[in-house]
This record gives structure tokens, C-alpha cells and sequence, in this order.
């Protein structure tokens, strides 16, 4: 695998900007039909269409993914749209929440029993790859899957071997989001840089002892510490397979880390745990404004937003999209593919599973459907489509193109390896939680966060 490289932070802000040229027109899209003979005319239309790419014959395909509620519903419309065009072809669904979905995935890819159609994320190429054997080679299906509407770089970061292992549905990187309406009530400002943050770290305990300003998980934490270092120190985590920062750096880190447990603006990991909650978005003291900021993927954002304006105990919270923290001179944070749809080797259907993909990366109908739940479209077409018909959620959009246009850093295809995020027993589980626990201290925690990932590397 190779790193993400600099165009992903300008690449994707570039197109939003464009003005994107028309293709040769849109290869799933439906209308409206006012009488018998139209009605006809379209059935025989869609008919003519399935058998120009299936057999004809009963297809059985199933597709897994995650995410919250709102991608789960439309990508479950998606299906239907898909299954009526082609209605030869079943498509069983399995989704849930992040939480354990790796390691369960990660079994089925390993053992053969895989989803024909896969949401993964981008590490998954190279941790569950088996060097190529695992994924279909998506270039073997490129006469019903348009790989044309993908750039050349993004592909690239796709292969294994040489191999198409995937096709990228969006560029990704991480921003402040922030519950106003806490902010207001506790009367400090929205951070923009480390002193207002610790300010609102003392307003917030000095208001209730139960409210923070931040919270922030295990693998929430890694992303955060190397945001500051590398707004600090100005180098990417990882650079020629090793870790760039001397174990001095790293403890700089760790302390930046504790320290905001100390100063009240994050709640301690056992705090947190104490919530008795899944994941963050399901926190009682997220939606009821006790936690009032998050560090979160664009991608993911809606889901936040969504439980915090459907609170009963406090409603009318209002979500908003802060600036980047200044941490030092250089803009920390780095942008990555933020997930792909990949077919099983296993599949029995592999050019069916490809033409799924197909309709929700490049098919008009499609694409309206999901709209911008996976974030925005790598996808020209697919772009283009949410553009001309001024689709997608606009929180989604306006974070994306702020982060492409910040976030300078590339990331390693082993920083989301299973091995250091796995809960609980991945490294930067044990590594912040004995560190949170008090158990270690930043010099200890900072050798051992590097042999970790050392190890992880050179595996």
C-alpha cells in the first residue's frame, strides 16, 4: 500500500470548486411517467438494460456496511432502486455500528465467508488483503463498473499486487464540532487555539463538574495527539515505514493529552466507559449537551448531529462546525480515503456485486439516494450529479472542503492497522487507557505507543 499523498488535501476541494464538464449522460436515472405506453416503454427499458448486463438468471448478492441510522436507511433505499432495475438480482443487507465490526469482518474476509459487496475502510487492503487473495480485481469488471470516473492516484491507493482490491467512495480527514448551545450556556467562547481551550476547560467545570468542552476516545486520542504534534513539530507520523518522532516528541504529546484531562476540557477514558454507552453519537451526556465537543471524521458528523438535535431533555441544541485548533505553526491533521466498496474473492457473483457498486458510485438514482452518507464523492460523476441537482447534506459539504484545504499531513496504511486499534486490545487501547488510569506515566506511555506501532510497521 501506498501513503495518501498531498493531492488528497487539495484534490477533492479543486473539484468542489470546478466547474465539472458534462458526460455522456447518466446511466441510471428515472422519470416520471404519465400514461400506459411511457410506463410500457420504461419497463421494456429497464428489462433491455438487465439483459445487456446479467444473464438473466436469479442472483443472490449480499452487501454489508456501517454507519448510523441515516446511512443505513438510505442506503437500504439504494438497494431497492437498485433491485428494481434489475430484478433478477436480491441483495440481502447487514449493517450495524462501528463498534466490534472489524473484528467481525475481519474473520468472515479471512475465513471466506465475506459479503459479495463490503463497505471497508482503506487499511482493510493491506491488513486482510492476504497479498491480493482476498478482493476481486475490480479492473476484470470494468465493462459494467466505470473505474474512468475515479483519478489515477486514488486507484493507485486501491491496489495490492498490482490488483484493483477496491474503489474509493470519499476523502476524509477530521475537524472540531461543537454543541453551541453548551458553549452559550456555560458563557465561554468556541475554542480556536490551545489557551481558549483550556479556558473553556475551567468555565465548563466551574458551571457543572459533570460538563466538558471535549470528549474524546482511545483512538479519538491518537488522532488528536498526532494532530498536535504535527501541528507542532510539523512531520507526518509516519514517514519511510518508521515512526518519525523521538520518544522526547511523543512524551510532549502524552503530556498535551493528559493535560487536558487535568484541566478539565476531556473527560477521563474511565469516565467515559462509566457512560455505559456504544459509541459517542449514543452518549446520554453527548445528546444532553454534558459533553459539548467532539474530533470527528466529515463523514461521520451527520450522525452527532442528529442525536444531539433529537435530545428530549434539552432540545433546540444547536451543532456547529468550529475552526481548526491552532496548536502550533504548521496545519495539523491529515485527510485519507475514508472508505471503499470492495467484492469478495469468494463471491459467486462478482460481476453483479460490481454493477452494485457501480449504481452507488456513478448511477444517477443512486447516488441521489445515498446522497452525501459516506461523505463526498470520489466519483466525478457522482459529484457532479450532487452538484447539478444540489444534493447532500451542507454541514457534510462545508466540512469536507475546510479540511481539504487545511490538512496538509499523509497518513500510513498501517496507522488504522487492527493490531493498534482494535478495542480493547489494540495498541492505542492499552497505551491512553493505562495512561488515562494513571497506571503509566508520558514517558512510558510514549515508548511504549512507538514499539507498538514499530512492531506493526516492520509486520
Amino acid at each position: 500500500m501506498r501513503k495518501i499523498k498531498q493531492w488528497t488535501a487539495m484534490g477533492l476541494a479543486t473539484v468542489m470548486a470546478m466547474s465539472l464538464s458534462a458526460c455522456a449522460g447518466s446511466k441510471g436515472g428515472t422519470s416520471e411517467t404519465t400514461s400506459a405506453a411511457e410506463t410500457s416503454k420504461a419497463a421494456e427499458t429497464t428489462s433491455a438494460a438487465a439483459s445487456n448486463t446479467t444473464s438473466g438468471e436469479p442472483v443472490e448478492l449480499k452487501f454489508s456496511w456501517w454507519g448510523g441510522d441515516s446511512r443505513h436507511a438510505a442506503t437500504e433505499e439504494a438497494i431497492k432502486a437498485f433491485t428494481a432495475k434489475y430484478p433478477n438480482i436480491t441483495v440481502t443487507p447487514e449493517y450495524g455500528a462501528w463498534t466490534g465490526w472489524e473484528e467481525k469482518q475481519s474473520l468472515n474476509i479471512l475465513g471466506g465467508n465475506a459479503a459479495d459487496v463490503m463497505q471497508i475502510n482503506w487499511n482493510w487492503i493491506d491488513s486482510y488483503g492476504q497479498g491480493g487473495k482476498s478482493f476481486a480485481n475490480l479492473e476484470d469488471y470494468s465493462d459494467v463498473l466505470d473505474l474512468k470516473q475515479f483519478s489515477p492516484e486514488s486507484l493507485e491507493l486501491c491496489k495490492l499486487d498490482k490488483k484493483l482490491m477496491a474503489v474509493p467512495i470519499s476523502l476524509t480527514g477530521r475537524l472540531f464540532y461543537w454543541n453551541k448551545s453548551a458553549f452559550d450556556e456555560v458563557g465561554v467562547a468556541i475554542p480556536t487555539d490551545l489557551d481558549s481551550l483550556n479556558k473553556a476547560g475551567e468555565a465548563f467545570k466551574a458551571k457543572d463538574p459533570d460538563m466538558y468542552p471535549l470528549a474524546v476516545g482511545e483512538y479519538d486520542r491518537m488522532i488528536l495527539m498526532v494532530y498536535y504534534l504535527e501541528s507542532k513539530y510539523g512531520k507526518n507520523w509516519v514517514d519511510e515505514g518508521q515512526v518519525s518522532y523521538t520518544e522526547e516528541e511523543v512524551k510532549d504529546g502524552m503530556d498535551f493529552i493528559t493535560g487536558l484531562e487535568k484541566n478539565h476540557v476531556i473527560p477521563t477514558l474511565a469516565t467515559i466507559s462509566g457512560d455505559m454507552a456504544d459509541s459517542l453519537d449514543k452518549n446520554a451526556k453527548w445528546i444532553d449537551g454534558k459533553y459539548a465537543g467532539i474530533f470527528e471524521w466529515d463523514s461521520s458528523a451527520s450522525k452527532f448531529k442528529k442525536a444531539l438535535e433529537g435530545s428530549v431533555n434539552k432540545p433546540g441544541q444547536e451543532f456547529v462546525l468550529g475552526d481548526f485548533i491552532k496548536m502550533g505553526n504548521n496545519n495539523g491533521g491529515f485527510t485519507k480515503i475514508s472508505m471503499a466498496y470492495a467484492v469478495a474473492s469468494s463471491s459467486k457473483h462478482p460481476k453483479e456485486a460490481a454493477m452494485l457498486i457501480d449504481f452507488l458510485l456513478n448511477d444517477e438514482e443512486g447516488v441521489k439516494l445515498v446522497s452525501t452518507e459516506r461523505g463526498i464523492p470520489c466519483s466525478t460523476e457522482g459529484l457532479k450529479i450532487l452538484q447539478d441537482n444540489k444534493l447532500g447534506d451542507p454541514l457534510t459539504i462545508e466540512a469536507n472542503t475546510k479540511v481539504m484545504g487545511y490538512s496538509k499531513f499523509t497518513l500510513d496504511s498501517k496507522f488504522e492497522h487492527n493490531d493498534l486499534k482494535a478495542n480493547p486490545d489494540g495498541v492505542y487501547y492499552k497505551v491512553f487507557g493505562k495512561l488515562s488510569a494513571g497506571e503509566i506515566d508520558s514517558k512510558q506511555a510514549a515508548s511504549d505507543l512507538i514499539k507498538g506501532v514499530t512492531d506493526t510497521l516492520e509486520n
